[in-house]
């Protein structure tokens, strides 16, 4: 496996002074109006900016696990108070993608060992399902797109471009839900597969490894376009039990990425 992960190294909230006024004939159940709520508002949307741009910089391994998170170096360069950072950090927190380590700081939290195989079994055994009924219900305009898919995807093979070849295999899977017309299992599948994300993240550099997603990918395409359910479903089989080939190897290469708190070697059937 490739070691060369390098980290990539709006207005400020008001402080108001003024007194806050409300309207007295407010009408039943509605919102309270003015100062009070703009600036709640306002917060919670600087809060929610922040959030997704630390869980993109984590779930692309541009943050490592591991790094430091510093909320003052945050909302310095951010022109912001700490509030909307902490309230961030929390919800990130909450997803085990942050480490807030009492008397030692905050870090971008290292991938348990134990979050993969039941994420691992539960996206396979969902996917399998899912691409059945893309196989069954696909039309030939959805077949044109997802070649389309397929094309991107060894045109990122070729540029070596790994966040490109990351989105379009994200796209890919999500397409196939969308033409069994199942989408709210993908979205249930996104929730589940947060730390086999960043797991594979971690895997893509390794020589061979986006040119092989590739080719399983186009298996399972082919699969698709010719109707044939049963392929399909083997295919996505054959492709999502892949990863855990690496599974060893990324561990030892970078054992300060993980929180090694199981032996995968003895978990059978991920």
């Amino acid at each position: 496996m490739s070691d060369q992960f390098k980290p990539l190294s709006t207005a400020p909230t008001a402080v108001m002074d003024a007194p806050v006024t409300r309207s007295r004939n407010r009408a039943p159940n509605s919102s309270p109006q003015g100062v009070e709520t703009v600036a709640l508002g306002a917060s919670q949307s600087l809060s929610d900016s922040l959030y997704r741009g630390l869980r993109a910089s984590i779930m692309s391994v541009d943050l490592l696990p591991g790094t430091p998170i510093s909320e003052n170096d945050i909302a310095r360069s951010k022109g912001v108070s700490r509030t909307p950072v902490r309230a961030a950090i929390l919800r990130l927190a909450d997803e085990a993608l942050v480490e807030v380590v009492p008397k030692s700081g905050t870090f971008v939290g290292r991938i348990p060992l134990s979050a993969l195989p039941e994420a691992s079994i539960a996206r396979r055994t969902l996917e399998m399902m899912i691409v059945q009924s893309a196989a069954r219900l696909a039309t030939s305009a959805q077949i044109d797109l997802l070649k389309a898919n397929i094309e991107e995807q060894f045109e990122m093979v070729a540029r070596d471009d790994i966040s490109g070849f990351h989105e379009q295999d994200s796209i890919f899977h999500k397409s196939i839900a969308e033409i069994g017309q199942l989408p709210k299992i993908w979205k249930f599948i996104e929730t589940i597969k947060t730390q086999i994300d960043r797991f594979r993240r971690l895997t893509l550099p390794h020589a061979g490894r986006m040119a092989q997603v590739a080719d399983e990918h186009a298996r399972i395409f082919a699969a698709i376009a010719a109707g044939d359910e049963e392929k399909a479903s083997q295919e996505m089989h054959r492709h999502l039990s892949g990863l855990q080939n690496y599974f060893a190897n990324g561990v030892a290469a970078h054992p300060q990425y993980f929180i090694q708190d199981i032996d995968l070697s003895k978990i059978p059937n991920i």
